[in-house]
């Protein structure tokens, strides 16, 4: 663990724990690895979201009710 790391607790259910440990054991891995990853793949996933959102910010608001009408239409009209 390098010195810019913060520690902080966190609260697993128990079987959380013991998967988490299972599986840092399986992998010769870390614990802390293993959390750090997981947060770090949300938290993209989270980034890419709002990308996405920010993206299409400008696009016209459709209602559920022209959107209803418009999956009601068959595709060979």
């Amino acid at each position: 663990m390098s010195a810019l790391t913060k520690r902080t607790p966190i609260y697993l259910a128990p079987a959380m724990h013991r998967a988490l440990q299972h599986k840092a054991l399986e992998t010769s891995r870390s614990v802390s690895d293993l959390v750090n990853d997981a947060v770090r793949k949300t938290l993209a996933e989270d980034a890419e979201d709002l990308a996405a959102f920010q993206e299409r910010v400008n696009e016209p608001l459709v209602t559920y009710e022209c959107l209803f009408k418009e999956l009601k239409v068959p595709l060979n009209q």
